[in-house]
């Protein structure tokens, strides 16, 4: 058997392919975005038959993998976990219906969180829509699981969700290669309108079914091998073999003092930091939480004085338990209600738990003491997440504040959220709410009889993925804004995806391109007009005339789309076109150009009080030539 390196993601791509995945479906988002691409490459290297796409949202992601279930396919969707929010409708109705072939639902989260508008809990969704759920400790476990989640869909006939964790998609560990299961199943959707188109009165009889089905699945789980004892010391706790019927626990005259119950990430962090204190606690992980193993729970708990649940980024574990009276956790507030249990957080917290349970002599000495000295001591520059050099968004913006300085700015779920940094989005919600935002402050202020100015903006895939609804219902009740497209030809922030207005697929075959000029006449937008924001006086009287046609009697929504490719995927057009700038000896240090443009290639000196550009990162795109109202930017001839 070989083995292989590889990014967490990567090895749940290699689960997949080992499972014999026919259908491959996600909308990228950090931190899920590499396990398609990683299914294309073993795709591509082993010659498999493996259809994969990009969807343009993770509901048609979901969809279209359940569709293929059913037709007797294995299907999986990987998406990031606000994304599963977008997926809610199907995913509820198909733990209903149920599957045919194995249907793997992959919801990546992000405690922190890092880079997401929430840290919510994918296991407490799963609670909520009735779908098991594993919960993977480290990449190996999560090939593993994968192999684990389509058996267990195609035996129960349900979705089956997998929650790595930020910390189990981005890391890296050696992972056996497996066989690739090449079992034929061939396409055959068996018309089943009680089932697949049920009515009311068929739900409730799938609501039944699901519940026995979830019975079966919890008995399942107490035996399942990913909910074991991790081994720590020398003290062994034998659990799951008492003759308990129910999840009432038996008695035992000898109870540990302290027992850890955790799952994820921080079962991993919690069996390395009880071997750096070199103490003996029995810890229990659980890798199948939901349905949770009740019996084998409460085994576990009835053999322990306290327990204490490690889990994240909430409390699913800790609100299944039948019983947690002696049970510490994120409820009773012993562990943080919110944030990644990094074993910076749970150093102290254990710490402090030992030392009053007597298993350690004293408080121990903070872990690494010298580390946040030494970490002081480096010169690195403090930087706030900014838009890169070059790049068309950051003079998009620029000139939008110049034409609209009283505007209420409403944005988006994109790299161009950090128009923040340039004062031109007041509101970041979710996908799409850009522009249902602007809808709802213009409605607001009308009622009032009030004129209030609004821009929204969005992104190109953004836009794609839930954008076009709201424009149709703005258009339909009479909103009146200025909509700002930015096309960047990509979906930039995770990875330079094709979106659906190129001609790409996933794989880089070529596909039929969707474009956003015409999705936009079809929402039933009268002005259009595409500008290059390069072009910042041909981009401002662009915007003018849609502030304008937004006020006239017969206007309505203005859409102007912003197209310049990312610099960082395209630098073709910089490259062919090149402005060179200098700072001249006049410049007065005054730092409207660091403000006003806020580009990274624009650097104070200190010691000067003068701007200067690095050009270890300047692009040559020119564009601070504007930002300069002084003229102390200027081309170098």
């Amino acid at each position: 058997m070989s083995q292989t390196v590889v990014l967490g993601n990567e090895a749940i791509a290699r689960g997949l392919i080992e499972s014999g995945v026919n259908v491959m479906t996600s909308y990228p988002g950090t931190p899920s975005s590499e396990i398609l691409p990683a299914v294309i490459a073993w795709k591509k290297k082993l010659g498999l038959n493996t259809y994969v796409e990009w969807s343009v949202n993770e509901k048609v992601a979901f969809e279209v993998a359940l569709a293929a279930s059913w037709a007797g396919k294995r299907a999986a969707v990987a998406m990031k976990q606000v994304g599963l929010n977008v997926a809610s409708d199907p995913l509820l109705s198909a733990a209903y219906t149920g599957v045919v072939g194995g249907f793997v639902v992959i919801s990546c989260d992000d405690p922190g969180p890092y880079s997401s508008q929430t840290e919510q809990d994918t296991r407490l969704f799963a609670i909520f829509a009735k779908v098991p759920v594993l919960d993977p400790a480290t990449p190996r476990e999560a090939q593993a699981m994968v192999r684990a989640a389509f058996a267990l869909s195609e035996k129960y006939r349900v979705p089956v969700i997998l929650r790595p964790a930020m910390r189990v998609a981005h890391a890296r560990q050696n992972i056996p290669l497996d066989e690739i299961d090449a079992t034929p199943r061939p396409a055959q959707f068996n018309q089943d309108p009680t089932r697949w188109a049920a009515t009311p009165r068929y739900r409730l009889l799938l609501h039944k079914e699901l519940n026995e089905k979830l019975g079966k699945i919890e008995a399942e789980f107490e035996r399942s091998p990913f909910n074991s004892k991790l081994e720590v010391g020398s003290w062994k706790l034998e659990i799951g073999n008492s003759n308990a019927t129910n999840v009432h626990p038996p008695t035992f005259n000898f109870k540990y003092p302290i027992g850890i119950i955790a799952s994820g990430v921080p079962s991993t962090t919690a069996r390395e930091l009880l071997e750096e204190f070199a103490v003996d606690v029995p810890v229990l992980k659980i890798g199948a939480v939901y349905p949770l193993p009740r019996k084998l729970v409460s085994d576990f708990v009835a053999r322990c004085e306290k327990v204490l649940v490690l889990e994240e980024p909430d409390a699913a574990i800790e609100l299944q338990m039948p019983d947690r009276r002696n049970v510490m956790g994120r409820l009773d507030g012993t562990v943080p209600n919110a944030g990644e249990l990094s074993p910076d957080v749970l150093y102290p917290l254990l710490a402090h738990i030992l030392s009053e349970a007597k298993l350690i002599n004293a408080m121990p000495p903070p872990r690494d003491p010298g580390l946040g000295d030494a970490l002081k001591s480096i010169p690195l520059p403090m930087r706030a997440p900014r838009l890169c050099p070059g790049c068309g968004h950051r003079s998009a913006f620029y000139s939008i504040r110049r034409v609209f300085p009283s505007a209420f700015f409403a944005s988006d779920i994109g790299c161009y959220t950090l128009g923040t940094n340039l004062r031109a989005v007041d509101t970041c919600l979710d996908m799409g709410a850009a522009i249902t935002v602007a809808t709802g402050l213009y409605h607001a202020y009308r009622l009032d009889g009030k004129n209030q100015s609004l821009v929204a903006t969005i992104g190109d895939s953004t836009f794609i993925h839930s954008g076009i609804t709201g424009l149709a219902n703005a258009v339909h009740t009479g909103a009146r804004f200025v909509l700002v497209i930015l096309d960047n030809n990509t979906t930039a922030m995770t990875g330079f995806q094709p979106t659906a207005n190129q001609a790409r697929l996933a794989d880089g075959a070529a596909g039929a391109r969707v474009a956003i000029s015409e999705l936009v006449r079809a929402c039933g937008v009268t002005f259009l007009r595409e500008a290059d924001p390069y072009d910042q006086a041909d981009f401002q009287n662009v915007l003018k005339q849609a502030e304008a046609f937004t006020q006239a009697e017969e206007g309505g929504i203005a859409v102007v789309i912003a197209k310049r490719p990312c610099v960082l995927y395209d630098r073709t057009p910089i490259v062919a076109q090149p402005v060179p700038v200098r700072v001249t000896d006049e410049c007065d240090g005054c730092k409207y150009c660091l403000v006003a443009f806020e580009c990274p290639a624009l650097v104070m000196n200190a010691a000067t009080n003068q701007v200067e550009i690095d050009r270890r990162i300047c692009v040559d795109c020119g564009q601070c030539v504007e930002a300069c109202y002084k003229g102390f930017i200027v081309e170098a001839k």
